[in-house]
């Protein structure tokens, strides 16, 4: 795929660029079972798999400091990462850490940056391995993440028409919290919480794989967007069930300060890291889970019915 000399990254959108990429970095290496385009890569060893994955950080355009505390942001670092493997039914083993950061900024946060860091790392008993550090305008973190799987991973590519699709995990609570820093409140706090520290359910993901799961994603840059991914990758239709949705009092308590409609926090909101996954009618659910659509024929996502029409989630440009 090639572009117009003159298009930007904004006019190309993420999406958009990731395919014209994704073949570029496609190699003959016959112990890589799943590159570029998935939760994480995926490499074969003698037992079990291998998986990896890289995310980025940006000040200003995933978090701020006035927001943040260095401590916040070390949490939200590790949990975005560690919820990547979570997302291949896998279990997070150890990370390196890229850190730019501005000559003065307080080496305290710093501290506190890895600190929060390595206590969610902890949680799933993964081990930070190594990293980097250098000057930038702007603190910035790369954050890469390998882990194991003991049964096969489970890719976006696997849902079938007649699948189920279930959720797993908070959802929309952070968007809740993003909403109202946003517009310089900081209540209700449990919302703004959970925007500072995501809570991923981190012993989903392998219960998921477990239970035959046939694909699964983090819910990262909205339900609806993620959903979207697992539709596309795996060449079906996604109805999902607003009645099925948990909406919680404080997202109703911000929607109608708002004027909005809580539902829309929830289908569009990321950075809970939720799991959003499919599993064979019928099957039985490991405890957690809760069906909110169906696998259906055809392309894209649908809401009770319908095309969506409002906001699918988080752009990167």
């Amino acid at each position: 795929m090639t572009f117009p000399p003159e298009a930007t990254l904004g006019e190309v959108g993420e999406f958009g660029l990731i395919d014209a990429l994704t073949p570029l970095f496609a190699g003959e290496d016959a112990q890589v079972l799943v590159g570029p385009g998935d939760d994480a890569a995926v490499l074969r060893v003698k037992t079990g798999h291998v998986v990896m994955s890289t995310d980025l950080m940006v000040e200003g355009r995933h978090f701020r400091r006035d927001w943040c505390s260095g401590e916040d942001v070390g949490h939200r670092a590790a949990a975005q990462n560690l919820s990547d493997i979570n997302a291949m039914g896998g279990r997070a083993r150890w990370l390196t850490i890229g850190l730019a950061a501005p000559a003065g900024l307080p080496a305290s946060w710093a501290v506190d940056f890895a600190r929060g860091f390595a206590d969610e790392a902890r949680l799933v008993g993964a081990t930070v391995v190594g990293g980097d550090l250098t000057a930038a305008d702007e603190v910035v973190v790369s954050v890469t993440v390998l882990g194991t799987c003991t049964v096969a991973p489970v890719l976006r590519s696997g849902a079938e028409a007649g699948d189920v699709v279930a959720l797993c995990g908070r959802q929309g609570w952070a968007a809740g919290g993003l909403t109202v820093l946003g517009r310089g409140f900081r209540s209700p706090r449990v919302l703004v919480e959970a925007y500072r520290r995501p809570e991923p359910p981190y012993d989903a993901g392998p219960a998921a794989a477990d239970a035959g799961a046939t694909s699964m994603v983090d819910v990262s840059d909205g339900l609806v967007a993620d959903a979207g991914h697992l539709a596309r990758a795996s060449g079906v239709r996604f109805d999902l069930r607003t009645e099925a949705l948990d909406v919680p009092e404080p997202l109703q308590a911000v929607a109608a300060a708002l004027g909005a409609d809580p539902v829309t926090l929830v289908l569009g909101g990321g950075d809970d890291h939720a799991l959003l996954a499919t599993f064979p009618g019928g099957a039985t659910l490991p405890p957690g889970w809760t069906v909110i659509g169906e696998v259906l024929a055809g392309e894209g996502v649908t809401v009770d019915g319908e095309t969506y029409d409002g906001s699918p989630g988080f752009t990167h440009f």
